[in-house]
């Protein structure tokens, strides 16, 4: 089955985790449009490996930048590995715009989004475009690099 996805952080290409996508062991991942959020939403970056939430605030923050992908159900699967849906983020489908030969189409994607927040949250810098290597100076700590049994959780989520 195919799905569409929207990645608003660090699996946009040129990001860090956006090897996810195209990597084969974890089924397809195929570039189709950039794209904006038709609602607006909060994008901040938070906790000390600076990982980038869009957080479930619907009319607050910017009509967010991010890229669509068509994935197969394994890739799904392993995205959902990644984001720890549902314990962490929720995937859900959300209405995305995207300019089709200079129309803009609305296009129903998969969304990860931070419901659960800490409402703290909403005070940080909010983002309409994610970059780790931007001008915030918020560089992106991959999984790898941090420490396994640090939870970070309770920093963001209520």
């Amino acid at each position: 089955m195919s799905h569409k996805v929207f990645v608003y952080g660090t699996l946009k290409r040129n990001e860090p985790n956006h090897n996810w996508l195209t990597n084969p062991d974890h089924g397809i991942g195929k570039f189709i449009s950039e794209g904006r959020t038709k609602t607006k939403y909060p994008l901040i970056i938070a906790t000390k490996y600076n990982i980038p939430f869009l957080l479930y605030s619907p009319g607050h923050g910017n009509h967010v930048k991010g890229e669509v992908y068509e994935i197969d159900d394994t890739m799904l699967s392993k995205l959902d590995i990644l984001e720890d849906h549902p314990n962490y983020y929720i995937r859900e489908i959300d209405d995305i715009i995207v300019n089709e030969a200079g129309k803009e189409e609305i296009v129903k994607c998969w969304v990860y989004f931070l419901k659960n927040f800490r409402p703290e949250l909403l005070s940080k810098e909010q983002f309409e475009n994610y970059s780790s290597q931007g001008p915030h100076g918020l560089r992106y700590l991959e999984r790898s690099k941090r420490d396994p049994n640090d939870n970070y959780y309770p920093e963001v989520k209520r």
